[in-house]
Parts: C-alpha cells; structure tokens; sequence
C-alpha cells in the first residue's frame, strides 16, 4: 500500500466543523442526519458582509455513505452583518445555501484519479466541513451588500444620506467664471431696494 498523497488535507481530530464518520460506515446506502450549530465569526466578505462576532451558522445536513465515499448534503443558514456599499448604515441579512459535498475514501477511485483540490477527502474517518459551507456561503453573498435594493447612497457635496435628505435637497454651484457677474447682479438687486 502507498503512503497517502493527500495528507496536508487532514482535518484535525476535534472542532465543531470535523465530524467523526465511524458510525456511518462505508456500505453503499447508510446515512445519518447532522444537524448542528458551529461558530461562524468571520465567515463571509471580511470588510464587507459576514457572519458577526459570536454568530453561528445552523447546519442541517445528511451524510450518505456513497461507493466512492461519503455525500455530504443539504443546507446552512446564517445571519449577516455590513454595511450598505452605497449609504454605509449598518445592515443585517441572512443566507442560506444549498450543500452537496463529495468526500472520497482514502484510495478510492475518486482518491486517485482527481487533484486534491477537485474533491473533498475523507482522513482518518473524519470530514471537514468548513471549507465547503464558508465557500458556498461566501459565494452567496453580494460583493456590494445594499440596505436596500433602491438604496440611493450619498450626496457627493455634503456626504449625507439621500433617503433622509429628501427630494428637494440640492446645492447650488456657480461656474466661477460666471461668480463675478451675479455679485453684480445681488448689488443692483439690493441698491433697488
């Protein structure tokens, strides 16, 4: 038997996101739910949008024992926090993704004939999950999270919010090159009075 080409892949043996496969089994047909919440602090769009400090993600899953290893599927749900890209308030939302995950079994089929990083790996009778739900979650994130999909963002002269300015808000701008004219005109106008 050769040594294993996939050991930098090796979960470590505790946390929230590695689960013990053992009592599944590797006949084709077995399976058992996992439902679980794990800490999520930081899975998202660091800077953007992502699951806050202290936050969770709910997973909700089955793990079928397949031929060529084990199938992972299902869902994960979370609650976001950022910052509207276009206002900069504060915003909460909440994902959730669809899962489908294949582990292959040490030198299976699977095992041997894909690159590492084209299928996940079962080591040591364990499966990392965290990998797989933080890249469908970041995936499902916008890149520019809006606290409103008509969100109209900031004025460019006085920086405030145009949802709390109102319609008739404005500033007047003079071309410079017209300015001496109309201190002309704002004299005459004041001498008639």
């Amino acid at each position: 038997m050769t040594e294993h080409r996939h050991a930098s892949t090796r979960p470590t043996a505790s946390g929230p996101w590695v689960i013990d496969t053992r009592d599944i089994g590797r006949r084709a047909g077995l399976s058992r739910p996992l439902v679980r919440s794990v800490p999520g602090e930081g899975v998202g769009l660091l800077g953007v949008i992502a699951v806050p400090e202290g936050g969770e993600v709910e997973l909700d899953l089955l793990i079928e024992s397949v031929v060529e290893g084990l199938l992972v599927s299902g869902t994960a749900f979370a609650k976001v926090e950022g910052e509207c890209s276009r206002c900069l308030e504060p915003l909460t939302d909440e994902v959730e993704v669809r899962i489908t995950e294949l582990y292959a079994w040490p030198d299976s089929t699977t095992d041997e004939t894909t690159d590492e990083d084209e299928v996940s790996r079962i080591v040591n009778d364990l499966i990392d999950l965290e990998p797989v739900v933080r890249d469908a979650i970041v995936l499902a994130l916008p890149q520019a999270p809006l606290c409103e999909p008509d969100c109209k963002g900031l004025c460019s002269e006085c920086g405030g919010r145009w949802a709390e300015l109102g319609p008739d808000h404005g500033h007047e701008t003079i071309d410079p090159r017209w300015a001496a004219l109309q201190e002309r005109f704002s004299d005459d106008n004041s001498e008639e009075k």
